[in-house]
């Protein structure tokens, strides 16, 4: 049998299947029960730096004022001191998951400022998280601000994490930057300890009838893999940080492709959501399985295998493949009926 153990964030894991954030991760019962069916590690949910602004500064009532006289209304936040624990219970989920379980437990923090909330990541560090993942997610709706200068603010709130944290930092990216390669490079630079590609973005609907606009939440895709496969291969190699795939993961096939594309780990919470928690041993198994079958003797060994700098056309990754992936779509003979 294969060695399926791999290293993330300086934690030797027994495989490289992870819990990302996500409901099945906001209990100590089902935390438990990811450990049982073979999670290698649990992202707990994040908080949110909203949260925080409310517990901290009374924001509340603030927040509620007027707040269908803006785009961003209040009302398409969850009630933000009831979501998830709060910040207390976060605190004390783990501490309890700790004593529970023998996986690594990361915490997780939403936000994109360098203010107060920054002594949370603190406090998650003395709960005894094992490592802390920021998930900047942010919306840059105002056209006065620049993308150098949301770029610099995310780059100075890593730099203030690793100065004020003793565990490790997970950087949870959006694919929505112009240079993705460069702002990878430059998170690795402030010294981040993995870059996990990549967030998903969450958009509005529109209720045509109601002339409303609602919160929409699907699902994650197996397609939605390609554009981490892609950028993982090219980073790979490049940056001294680990690197985590989210999104997209859903069978031991996309485990497989994350692992030879440069992923140090794959996250799933989808996959699981739609099948149940079991669903991680089956994954496992079938990763297994593939190892034997094509004589890899351990996941270290295949990782990266076939990153950019590994394969032996490049350009599969770049502009040059762009027309022969134009081409290799065949229409069928029915495309132009009537």
């Amino acid at each position: 049998m294969s060695d399926l153990s791999t290293k993330y964030l300086g934690l030797t894991l027994k495989s490289p299947l992870l819990a990302s954030a996500s409901p099945l991760s906001e209990s100590l019962d089902n935390i438990k029960r990811l450990e049982d069916h073979g999670l290698a590690a649990v992202v707990l949910p994040s908080l949110f730096e909203e949260q925080l602004d409310l517990e901290s500064m009374s924001l509340d009532a603030d927040l509620s004022r007027g707040s269908e006289s803006f785009p961003e209304s209040a009302h398409f936040f969850p009630e933000l001191q009831t979501y998830n624990l709060g910040p207390d219970g976060y605190l004390e989920l783990i501490r309890h998951a700790k004593e529970s379980v023998r996986i690594p437990v990361i915490a997780s923090l939403n936000g994109c400022s360098a203010g107060g909330w920054l002594l949370y990541a603190r406090l998650m560090e003395e709960a005894g998280a094992d490592a802390i993942e920021l998930n900047i997610y942010s919306i840059a709706t105002d056209p006065a601000v620049s993308g150098t200068e949301i770029e610099q603010g995310y780059l100075a709130l890593v730099r203030h994490l690793k100065h004020s944290l003793r565990i490790p930092l997970a950087v949870k990216l959006s694919p929505f930057f112009s240079a993705p390669a460069n702002m990878a490079v430059r998170l690795d630079e402030a010294r981040a300890d993995a870059i996990v590609l990549f967030n998903r973005f969450y958009q509005p609907d529109f209720d045509i009838e109601q002339l409303e606009i609602t919160p929409s939440l699907t699902l994650s895709r197996p397609e939605e893999l390609l554009l981490r496969l892609h950028w993982t291969a090219i980073l790979y190699g490049r940056v001294r940080a680990d690197l985590g795939i989210t999104g997209g993961v859903h069978s031991a096939r996309d485990v497989v492709k994350s692992i030879l594309a440069g992923a140090q780990v794959a996250f799933t919470s989808s996959a699981l959501l739609r099948n149940g928690v079991q669903h991680a041993a089956h994954i496992l198994t079938e990763v297994n399985r593939w190892l034997d079958e094509h004589e890899y003797k351990s996941v270290q060994q295949m990782c990266g295998s076939m990153s950019h700098g590994a394969v032996a056309d490049p350009s599969a990754f770049e502009r040059g493949n762009y027309m022969k992936v134009l081409s290799s779509y065949t229409l069928r003979a029915n495309a132009f009926n009537d």
